[in-house]
């Protein structure tokens, strides 16, 4: 997935990375526990260049754990 790109490529890529995964027969709760790990390591080391990117980090650093589920599934409800 490439995540140095704009929102809407971000977003292509996610969705397409997740068409993919179900192709392999991955589930919807392996696929989000995944963002949850990639969207805590975006949180922690990816600078955010664009409004929607720093507003995520925003809202990931300032969620708790049950909250960062939340999160991830809203990612992937907005890719699909």
């Amino acid at each position: 997935m490439d995540y140095v790109k704009d929102w809407k490529t971000w977003r292509s890529t996610l969705k397409d990375a997740m068409a993919r995964a179900h192709m392999f027969g991955i589930s919807d709760v392996v696929i989000r526990d995944t963002t949850e790990i990639i969207g805590d390591f975006l949180a922690e080391k990816a600078c955010p260049d664009t409004p929607e990117e720093a507003l995520m980090k925003e809202l990931w650093d300032a969620a708790e754990p049950d909250e960062r589920k939340v999160l991830a599934r809203l990612m992937l409800k907005i890719c699909q």
